[in-house]
């Protein structure tokens, strides 16, 4: 598979790749510390950033995404107002990483 069709799978069938997919899910949607707890499942996920594309595009308010808390995804939003999709932002963020 190239990297443009695996760009494509990711985007849409993202979750069969994610390394919390075999995990609790109740797992995800905690409260305070446990939250801390719950991020490092994200720690090297490959595809943290479609799923933290995923809770920030669709204003998911609860649970960790892509290794964020909802307060931290509330926070970026706040500070980014101008984004329309989150999911090109961080694709072209990734493109950019990998070139340098």
């Amino acid at each position: 598979m190239n990297d443009a069709s695996t760009e494509g799978y990711l985007r849409s069938d993202w979750r069969t790749w994610a390394s919390c997919r075999d995990s609790d899910p109740d797992g995800l949607f905690v409260q305070g510390a446990e939250q801390h707890r719950a991020k490092t499942v994200c720690m090297g996920c490959p595809v943290r950033a479609e799923c933290l594309a995923e809770a920030l595009d669709n204003r998911i308010s609860f649970g960790v995404w892509g290794g964020m808390t909802e307060r931290e995804r509330r926070a970026l939003l706040r500070r980014r107002p101008d984004v329309v999709s989150w999911h090109e932002l961080l694709d072209q963020a990734k493109r950019h990483h990998v070139a340098s």
